[in-house]
């Protein structure tokens, strides 16, 4: 019988590339997006109507998925976006929708899916975090708020499933050449708002300097790994930058790497 992922968030990047991935190796496949796109269907691949942040949209997809291929056997919560500026310059509804993208909806669509893989006594989930649920950086506070929730969420719920034959996963992706920083970036202003100029100039000029992307491809075969290797491997690093950040962050303390920012960024 062949398996079947259900993949959130599949328009661009790395979901996309998670659709070919897994569909290339044999896989059914159910890819949903805000607003379904014919482009990537085929026999074996299913794409859906799905807004994690709208409640009454996640009970039908599943639905749909059941009725196209009979079962689930992997979920990737993929499906987010980030935020960067200054907290100061944050719309309450810019609050309020990136944690409802990235943390309420991923929690929703979670929650539906546990009966499922409950009953049959397998499954496995697959919560896409960031190099920003481990290691912090300026004016990523929201995005960094909700990757951090997603890491500690999906940790302790490892612990419940695991007696069910549920594994949870992390997968924890570096700078990806994706629109992320581009037109999925969601920018914080606030007209007469001045005063992070500064720092803002010098942080992007020194990100962009120390950047090393990857390929949504790279992250789509480390999400099939985590997917496949039948392991209690909790935490996934995708790329060698994610992986220079995360070993440099483990080795030093909290002061040390706040000086390591400072200096990086000359203040």
């Amino acid at each position: 019988m062949s398996q079947t992922v259900f993949i959130t968030g599949v328009s661009t990047g790395i979901g996309r590339a998670a659709v070919v991935y897994f569909r290339d190796q044999g896989w059914n496949v159910v890819g949903t997006m805000r607003k379904p796109d014919a482009d990537l269907a085929s026999s074996n691949v299913k794409i859906i109507a799905l807004d994690v942040t709208d409640k009454k949209t996640i009970r039908p997809a599943l639905d749909q998925a059941l009725s196209a291929f009979g079962h689930v056997d992997a979920l990737v919560n993929n499906a987010g976006y980030g935020t960067f500026g200054p907290l100061e310059a944050a719309s309450d509804e810019q609050i309020e929708r990136q944690f409802a993208t990235n943390v309420t909806g991923l929690m929703l669509v979670t929650r539906e899916f546990l009966p499922h893989f409950r009953e049959r006594k397998s499954g496995v989930i697959i919560n896409i975090s960031s190099v920003g649920g481990v290691a912090t950086f300026p004016f990523y506070s929201l995005y960094h708020g909700t990757k951090w929730a997603v890491e500690g969420f999906s940790e302790s719920l490892n612990f419940e499933l695991n007696q069910f034959g549920i594994r949870v996963k992390l997968v924890e992706p570096g700078a990806i050449k994706t629109d992320f920083a581009g037109r999925s970036l969601d920018v914080m202003t606030k007209d007469g708002l001045t005063a992070y100029d500064d720092l803002m100039k010098k942080f992007r000029e020194s990100w962009a300097a120390g950047r090393q992307w990857s390929s949504p491809e790279m992250v789509a075969g480390v999400i099939y790994q985590a997917a496949t290797d039948g392991s209690d491997q909790l935490r996934y690093i995708a790329g060698d930058d994610a992986k220079m950040v995360i070993e440099t962050r483990g080795k030093i303390t909290q002061e040390e790497y706040y000086a390591m920012i400072r200096k990086r960024l000359g203040v």
